[in-house]
C-alpha cells in the first residue's frame, strides 16, 4: 500500500479510534500495565487519538508524532482533557529524525504493524531514547499458535488493504533483531499480542 493510501485509511478511521478512547477495551488494561512507571521526557510514535495520554501524568513533556493530520485533531482534544504538556508532530515516523539521546521514554503501541520498514523504525526508536531510559512496546503480530498463524497467513493481504494492518508480523523477531535489549516480556491471546520493556544498546 502506498504511504498517500495509508494515510486517507487512517485520516477515515479516526473517529472510530477517538471513539475506543473512553470504552474500556482489553487493551486498555495492557496499557495500564505498561506505563505504571513512565516518566520523564517522552517520545510517542504513531500516537492515533492519543489513546496513551491518561497514563502519561508523571511526563516532563511528550513529544508525539503522526502522519495522519485526522488522528492528531484528536490526539490534542486528548491531551487538553488530560491537561498534558503534548508537543504534536505531523509526519511520517519513517522519515523523521530527533537528536540522538533524547528521550527517557519511548513508546509504539500497535503501530509496528503498519510500517513499511519496521526494522528503521526500531533502530530509530533506540537511537532516540537515551542510554539509561526505556523503550515501551505494546503490539500484535504472529501467533504462537500454528492453526491460528494459518489463519493470519490467510486473511493477512484482506486485513492489510482494509485496516493498513500487517497481521503476520513476527513481532518479536524484529525486536530481538533491532538494536535493543527485552528486559521483560509478556504474551496474550494465544501470543499474538506482546508487551515489551525494551532498554537501547548503543553500539
Amino acid at each position: 500500500m502506498k504511504k498517500e493510501d495509508q494515510v486517507k485509511l487512517f485520516d477515515k478511521q479516526a473517529k472510530r479510534y477517538a471513539k475506543r478512547n473512553s470504552q474500556h477495551s482489553f487493551d486498555k488494561t495492557l496499557r495500564e500495565q505498561l506505563f505504571q512507571h513512565i516518566s520523564g521526557d517522552i517520545l510517542e510514535v504513531s500516537v492515533g487519538t492519543g489513546t496513551n495520554f491518561p497514563y502519561y501524568h508523571q511526563a516532563d513533556s511528550i513529544t508525539a508524532v503522526d502522519f495522519s493530520e485526522r488522528m492528531l485533531e484528536y490526539a490534542k482534544l486528548a491531551a487538553e482533557e488530560n491537561d498534558l504538556p503534548v508537543e504534536l508532530h505531523l509526519g511520517d515516523v519513517e522519515q523523521m529524525d530527533f537528536p540522538r539521546n533524547q528521550f527517557d521514554c519511548v513508546v509504539s503501541t500497535l503501530s509496528l504493524c503498519s510500517y513499511p520498514n519496521p526494522e528503521h523504525v526500531l533502530s530509530q526508536l533506540s537511537k532516540w531514547c537515551k542510554e539509561e531510559g526505556s523503550i515501551l512496546l505494546l503490539e500484535h503480530g504472529m501467533s504462537s499458535n500454528a492453526l491460528y498463524r494459518w489463519l493470519q497467513n490467510r486473511v493477512n493481504t484482506f486485513v492489510k488493504k482494509r485496516g493498513g494492518c500487517h497481521m503476520n508480523r513476527d513481532i518479536i523477531g524484529l525486536v530481538e533483531a533491532a538494536p535493543m535489549t527485552i528486559d521483560d516480556a509478556e504474551h496474550r491471546k494465544l501470543g499474538t499480542v506482546h508487551l515489551l520493556w525494551c532498554t537501547p544498546n548503543h553500539k
